[in-house]
């Protein structure tokens, strides 16, 4: 009998029997990645410092049938990094994928940033990345299988004014991903960074309802709009799932056309 369309994408994309750990899983990108990932069948891991709003997306996620559990992560220390993993690896017995989504911004400009924003978001966007993945990693090297996911930013490779430390943290998360995927290719673990353009959250509604920045966006992004959470799911699925299985250290752009150029100057053409 023929293979349906059906089976043959799940067949590629499934996520079923993948336990997930989700860092930064109660943010506006976090929360959607976590809903889609359980829809594709994954078991999620939420973790975040927000339990109450993490216990809302298990909950969500539940209601539709899917799998979540919650468990406190604060980035910022490095033993709350080890209990995390630990109470999730007493629970499951194993991770198959990591998504490093935690983050924070401060926007100010280079010469106004103080130390202790400067080593909030240090030590949240990098050092907390490193070592929480340490901590995965070695049980994954146990297993001689894992998958690692970063979230970088269209930061990582392109500026903004007044994102300094941000910019700074996000380009170290891409070359960390590239030596995770060398050192720990021979273990069967796979490491690449997905790229969010400039996507609509609430932490950025702020920037698209001023007058000058949204302009200013608008003009460099070739699809004159923000990206949705939800635009990062398929590209986000792919890299989770067997489907991208000899894609390793790379970085993917979910970015409506900003890295390309955006939009073009006026030119002839009969269209």
């Amino acid at each position: 009998m023929p293979i349906s369309v059906a089976q043959s994408l799940e067949k590629l994309f499934s996520l079923d029997n993948k336990i997930i750990l989700l860092t930064g899983a109660a943010g506006g990108i976090g929360s959607v990645l976590a809903e889609g990932f359980a829809a594709a069948g994954a078991e999620m891991a939420l973790c975040d410092l927000d339990l109450v709003t993490l216990n809302t997306i298990a909950g969500k996620i539940k209601e539709n049938a899917g799998k979540a559990s919650c468990y406190r992560l604060d980035l910022t220390e490095i033993g709350s990094a080890k209990k995390c993993v630990d109470s999730v690896i007493a629970d499951y017995g194993r991770v198959d994928v990591l998504v490093n989504c935690a983050g924070i911004n401060v926007r100010e400009g280079f010469l106004d940033v103080e130390e202790s924003t400067y080593d909030r978001i240090m030590n949240i966007n990098l050092k907390g990345l490193y070592f929480i993945s340490q901590e995965v990693v070695k049980h994954m090297i146990q297993k001689k299988s894992g998958n690692i996911i970063n979230i970088a930013s269209h930061n990582s490779v392109g500026m903004l004014g007044g994102c300094s430390v941000y910019g700074a943290t996000k380009s170290a998360v891409t070359a960390l991903t590239r030596s995770m995927a060398i050192e720990w290719a021979k273990h069967g673990i796979r490491a690449n960074a997905l790229a969010p353009g400039h996507i609509l959250t609430n932490l950025t509604t702020v920037t698209w309802k001023h007058p000058e920045r949204s302009k200013y966006l608008r003009e460099r992004i070739a699809m004159e709009r923000p990206g949705n959470p939800e635009e990062l799911l398929g590209i986000a699925i792919m890299l989770a799932s067997d489907s991208s299985s000899y894609i390793t250290g790379t970085m993917m752009h979910v970015d409506g056309g900003c890295l390309a150029g955006g939009a073009p100057w006026l030119y002839d053409t009969k269209y």
